[in-house]
């Protein structure tokens, strides 16, 4: 039995978790574990991107008055800069094989990681897994009545289309990477078969020229396409803190940077296309692709093939939110293993997709943005310039070591995280996209606090 092999019985054992699953949850992983290459990252990574909720953000962004190619370009360009950020953290996972919870440690301080970014990042990945879940389960109700003559609730689909995700988000990583390697050309082939279907549609309307050409609204400006860059960086900046959960496993830095700019902007790019292809065709009504596609195709065979990529499509995404969501509870309760974490994530999020009031896509991804941008802020300026790029990994599970702080918190990273919300939801007009200029500001301003202070708070 391999070094490897004993550690994950040994935490099968302390856990009393099921064999055959993750094992490890806040530990670091193994160097020997590390195999994962780029493409089982791209792969990951991209399915993360084409998924329903993507799919309709860029639907929502015609339908809130911006012609097709501002919608597309805002989140494109947002998801680029956001990436910035991300992948930054994600290097620490690379490097030393710990989630990026447990890495929060070095910043907040060991009680101040479990109050701050852990607490936020449960909270955003059940509301992640709630809105997907919903988001998918509402083109399902679309497509049933055609394929079988019979209509079903919204909430009762919602809730077992749950379960089904929290079957595989319990299994762990390489429940992850399998089912990305599977979905992968499952989810392209439908993408351009969608594409084609409205191209080809009889209605001028769904023309490529007359989508390109759509005008938006009479009043579209800067302040929307703005307000729809924060967006795509709010929503990025929720996923801050697990950067590194799914960077872990990988083999090297070069393997994790290029796999996730190019899946993330490349998904990005097609999948708020199709939906705002589709909300320009409609003149702004009809923001969900699926919903759509009901209505222009014909075949109840291609539906079916529709409706299993949709399942696809949501699966992949809702596994991820299940994962980092028990990673980060792991973080705040560590006498419980990842997969009784993970399994406690999934019935939060359960609970949520039964509320079909969490489909408020643009309010709730800005409310989250808000509290999201500083934490992105401090975590990334002290990784850069105050840690340099070093973590002392022993130091993040010893309660007397350098990362306890005061009482267990970082008061300086405490103090700038509450200082950028007021900012972002108080100071910064949305033509100046708060979330990121909070990010900035506030990262600044904790770094060089932390110089001329130091680590004695």
């Amino acid at each position: 039995m391999t070094s490897a092999h004993k550690i994950e019985d040994a935490l099968r054992q302390r856990y009393r978790q099921p064999a055959g699953v993750e094992q490890f949850g806040i530990e670091p992983v193994p160097a020997n574990r590390r195999t994962v290459g780029w493409f089982d990252l791209f792969s990951i990574m991209f399915n993360f991107m084409i998924n329903p909720g993507t799919l309709l953000s860029g639907g929502l962004a015609v339908a809130a008055g911006l012609p097709f190619v501002p919608a597309v370009l805002a989140q494109v360009a947002g998801t680029a800069v956001a990436l910035a950020f991300y992948l930054v953290m994600a290097t620490i996972g690379a490097d030393y094989g710990i989630p990026g919870q447990v890495a929060t440690r070095a910043v907040y301080g060991w009680r101040g990681a479990k109050a701050i970014p852990s607490l936020l990042r449960t909270v955003a990945s059940v509301y992640w897994f709630a809105f997907q879940t919903l988001a998918g389960a509402s083109a399902i109700v679309a497509m049933l009545p055609r394929l079988t003559d019979t209509t079903l609730p919204l909430v009762g689909v919602s809730v077992i289309f749950g379960l089904i995700q929290a079957g595989v988000a319990v299994i762990g990583y390489g429940s992850l990477t399998a089912l990305s390697r599977i979905a992968l050309p499952i989810k392209v082939v439908a993408m351009a078969y969608l594409f084609v279907l409205f191209a080809r549609h009889d209605d001028p309307n769904f023309g490529i020229a007359a989508v390109l050409s759509y005008p938006g609204a009479s009043t579209w400006g800067w302040v929307l396409v703005a307000s729809w860059i924060n967006v795509s960086v709010a929503g990025w900046f929720t996923m801050i803190a697990d950067a590194a959960d799914f960077a872990r496993y990988s083999r090297s830095r070069t393997d994790i940077c290029v796999a996730t700019f190019a899946a993330g902007t490349f998904g990005m790019l097609l999948s708020t296309a199709l939906g705002a292809y589709g909300a320009a065709a409609t003149l702004g009504k009809v923001p969900n692709p699926f919903v759509l596609a009901v209505d222009v195709e014909q075949s109840r065979l291609v539906l079916l093939g529709l409706l299993v990529f949709l399942c696809v499509d949501a699966w992949t995404i809702n596994v991820l939110n299940l994962y980092s969501a028990g990673l980060s509870l792991s973080n705040m309760f560590e006498r419980i293993g990842r997969f009784w974490t993970t399994l406690a994530a999934a019935l939060l999020g359960l609970a949520l997709s039964a509320v079909p009031g969490v489909l408020g896509y643009f309010t709730y991804v800005t409310m989250l943005g808000d509290v999201f941008a500083p934490v992105a802020g401090v975590l990334v300026f002290d990784y850069l310039f105050v840690s340099r790029l070093r973590i002392d990994v022993p130091a993040l599970y010893d309660q007397k070591g350098r990362y306890f702080y005061w009482a267990g918190f970082n008061r300086i990273a405490v103090a700038w995280t509450a200082i950028g919300v007021v900012m972002c939801v108080y100071l910064i007009p949305a033509s100046l996209m708060p979330t990121l200029l909070t990010a900035l500001i506030t990262g600044t301003g904790y770094a060089l606090t932390m110089r001329f202070i130091g680590k004695t708070m």
